[in-house]
């Protein structure tokens, strides 16, 4: 199956709202920096993505799929083909006591990202008694502009596999890896045996690594090793 593999690239990326002309999100430092939405917490290194996998908007994934590396382009999306036009209908008002957590001296701020059901929102304004919710996709209503250079094709299938676990887990550090031609081998470190988020990444992982990798088979190897004597 390594014939029917799907391409895997590393791109960097400038995204704006193009109708404010406002940098909302980047995987570049310096441009966080400068546009201040910075996050420490966020790695800054090129984005892997699987060409063809349908997770981007549908313009900006075409423009990545025909790329030449090191070139850098520019693509506008309007919002009918990003993230769709504001639905008034998922602006909702909310009884003020939802918001309030006195234990931890929590109350709702305008711009606060909350969670009701299993529908997530931003605070809009905060009344007397009421707090009004907007649910709409924040990019929603927005036309878009990304700038994007695609830095590499991810060619060896070791470093492939290592793309889709940074990808899908966001890290690599003690992940070991044997790639055949039939089957991927991916051994766990011992992080992953007390991760929560590790079982449920595990689903995409396997859909990931087949179309990267081509293979049939994905094994996932976890070692434990009797502890040594001090």
């Amino acid at each position: 199956m390594a014939d029917e593999a799907k391409k895997l690239i590393r791109f960097n990326f400038k995204a704006y709202l193009a109708d404010e002309d406002r940098l909302y999100d980047t995987n570049i430092a310096e441009a966080a920096k400068e546009a201040g939405i910075y996050n420490e917490k966020v790695p800054y290194e090129p984005v892997a993505h699987i060409i063809g996998t349908k997770r981007l908007f549908p313009d900006l994934e075409d423009a990545i799929a025909s790329a030449e590396i090191g070139k850098e382009y520019e693509v506008t999306i309007p919002c009918e083909k990003a993230a769709g036009p504001r639905n008034p209908k998922n602006v909702e008002y909310r009884p003020i006591k939802d918001f309030i957590d006195r234990e931890r001296n929590q109350y709702p701020q305008p711009g606060m990202t909350v969670t009701v059901g299993n529908k997530s929102g931003v605070i809009s304004s905060v009344g007397a008694g009421r707090v009004k919710v907007d649910f709409n996709n924040p990019l929603a209503g927005h036309d878009l502009m990304y700038k994007f250079t695609v830095v590499e094709e991810v060619t060896d299938p070791v470093e492939k596999a290592k793309a889709v676990v940074e990808a899908d887990f966001s890290m690599t550090e003690g992940f070991e890896f044997a790639v055949s031609d039939d089957k991927v081998v991916v051994t766990e470190p011992d992080l992953c045996k007390y991760d929560s988020n590790w079982a449920i990444a595990k689903y995409k992982l396997v859909a990931d690594l087949r179309q990267v990798l081509g293979v049939d088979r994905v094994e996932f190897l976890q070692v434990w090793d009797v502890p040594k004597k001090e």
